[in-house]
């Protein structure tokens, strides 16, 4: 395909970072502090959708998960220790090899591959459950990274994005507060214009016959150092949708 999703200057980016992605004080420390409510708003949409109990100790036995710019699998190994069968895809090599590595290690079962989500479709793969978090601000044309990455979604499957609304509020403290105040995520990883409004996100959604499920905004408390979900989408939000069976 001739329109690919990555932006190889921003992958290029965070590839020079890579061996810092399971340093939870490094440069991707905003992103351990962020996980523990990403993985609760996945938790609460997955159990609720496919009719799974929370509290078993793995309540995603049986479903078929790809998390799309995985980056160094911080999403991934949580998702596989609750059961599911987790593929990872990056277009960056340093990051699935510090992946690899990694979940090796610690003997938790991925598929990580480098490649981008144009190349899974090319290949025919589908699944029950689609993740891209704080990916798609990143990516060259958002619209067509979300029609490809439903087009990877099984009927009846869950699709869930997590990024950065286009507001005054976002300029102002994920672009300048995150980056040059707190320090939580390098200098120069947002460009604010790429930023995307929930409206837009959901209308890509609808576009590729997607209806929404539910929308929570992740809201950061500098006393307390620590993410929280609430109703305040301004900045942060994550967002799920479903595919019609």
């Amino acid at each position: 395909m001739v329109d690919l999703s990555a932006s190889y200057r921003e992958v290029s980016q965070f590839e020079q970072s890579a061996q810092q992605w399971w340093d939870s004080e490094g440069e991707f420390s905003g992103l351990h502090k962020m996980n523990p409510i990403r993985l609760s708003f996945i938790k609460d949409r997955l159990c609720q959708h496919f009719d799974r109990h929370r509290d078993e100790l793995k309540p995603f036995t049986g479903l078929n998960i790809i998390d799309v710019g995985c980056g160094g699998g911080l999403l991934c190994e949580p998702l596989s220790r609750l059961g599911a069968e987790v593929t990872g895809i990056d277009a960056g090599k340093n990051n699935i090899e510090v992946a690899k590595r990694h979940s090796k290690e610690k003997d938790v079962s991925v598929n990580y591959k480098k490649c981008l989500p144009e190349d899974v479709v090319k290949n025919g793969n589908t699944y029950d459950v689609v993740i891209s978090l704080e990916v798609i601000e990143h990516v060259i044309n958002a619209e067509n990274f979300v029609k490809t990455c439903c087009q990877l979604l099984n009927p009846g499957g869950v699709i869930i994005f997590s990024t950065l609304n286009r507001t005054v509020e976002s300029l102002a403290l994920a672009k300048l507060g995150a980056e040059f105040v707190f320090r939580l995520v390098p200098v120069g990883t947002h460009s604010w214009r790429k930023f995307i409004k929930p409206s837009e996100l959901a209308k890509f959604l609808r576009q590729s016959g997607l209806y929404l499920d539910y929308l929570q905004g992740m809201v950061y408390y500098p006393l307390y150092d620590e993410w929280r979900l609430g109703k305040n989408v301004r900045i942060n939000y994550v967002i799920s949708a479903k595919k019609p069976v």
